[in-house]
């Protein structure tokens, strides 16, 4: 049995250990502002069919979509937005995207891409120098890796391919009722509902549902997963080498991205998330 005396010296250096690893949550006087960040997600205004399932997109050059961005440009802008980043690709250190520097109103007549609708647009209203790009690819890296999952359905048949087939379905079933919804809302409450919350959770299923798919040898889904989380986070690290305390940043990026980028904001220290739908619902900041 343990003598009183060396149970006493025991609970105080656990006492001693405890105090000294306990977090301090008192922010000191001299702290930095936190950086805001607002995550756009969008869907993809010039049809590219880049993703698995692609929307048809209406021609937002037209008179009635033209009207319909601007008044979500100037909704956006109350924001006071002091950087703006964008779903492109740049090579150099300082991460501007060089073509904002050509950019003239003018370009909204015949550039539908949502760089130039809503990035280029905001970023030039209220004067900003420079657009950044931060997305991320590689020659090396697939980040994507969907044919590894296809040959592994292939491969197991049955109710593996059954229940891809279903989870494929079902993100049909979204594209044919956003097609439906494209006909009767604007822009910007189509953009609500892709950044609500709710939503964002819910269309993120679909890659925690591939998760399932694998077995013992072959984790097809998991590595699917891991490669969609290491692309999003590569992103949102080069938008910490561009933010600077105090900042305000607009992320316009399509909207699959939107559920991981939330999360590296909510859970990086200095970094504070800001909702788009306050703003996109006209209300004041």
């Amino acid at each position: 049995m343990q003598s009183r005396g060396f149970a006493a010296v025991t609970s105080l250096l656990f006492a001693y250990t405890v105090a000294r690893a306990a977090p301090v949550h008192a922010e000191p006087a001299h702290a930095e502002p936190p950086i805001q960040v607002m995550i756009l997600g969008v869907y993809h205004l010039a049809n590219p069919g880049h993703d698995i399932h692609n929307i048809k997109v209406d021609d937002v050059t037209t008179p009635r979509r033209q009207a319909e961005l601007a008044e979500l440009a100037a909704r956006l802008e109350q924001f006071k937005p002091t950087r703006v980043a964008v779903e492109a690709m740049v090579k150099t250190p300082e991460l501007t995207y060089t073509p904002y520097h050509d950019y003239k109103p003018s370009d909204l007549a015949n550039k539908r891409n949502e760089i130039t609708q809503i990035g280029f647009r905001i970023a030039h209203d209220v004067g900003l120098a420079e657009v950044h790009g931060i997305d991320e690819d590689s020659d090396t890296i697939d980040y994507f890796p969907y044919g590894k999952l296809q040959a592994y359905i292939e491969h197991a048949g049955g109710a593996t391919k059954a229940q891809f087939a279903a989870l494929n379905q079902q993100m049909e079933t979204q594209v044919a009722a956003f097609a439906a919804l494209q006909r009767k809302q604007s822009i910007a409450a189509l953009l609500a509902g892709m950044n609500e919350p709710a939503r964002i959770r819910a269309d993120n299923a679909f890659y925690f549902e591939i998760l399932k798919l694998g077995d013992a040898t072959v984790q097809a889904g998991a590595e699917l997963n891991g490669g969609w989380y290491l692309r999003n986070a590569k992103i949102f690290a080069k938008l910490t080498q561009i933010a600077r305390p105090g900042d305000r940043v607009i992320v316009v990026f399509g909207a699959g991205h939107a559920f991981w980028l939330r999360h590296f904001v909510e859970n990086t220290p200095g970094y504070q998330l800001v909702e788009p739908n306050r703003y996109l619902a006209g209300q004041k900041p």
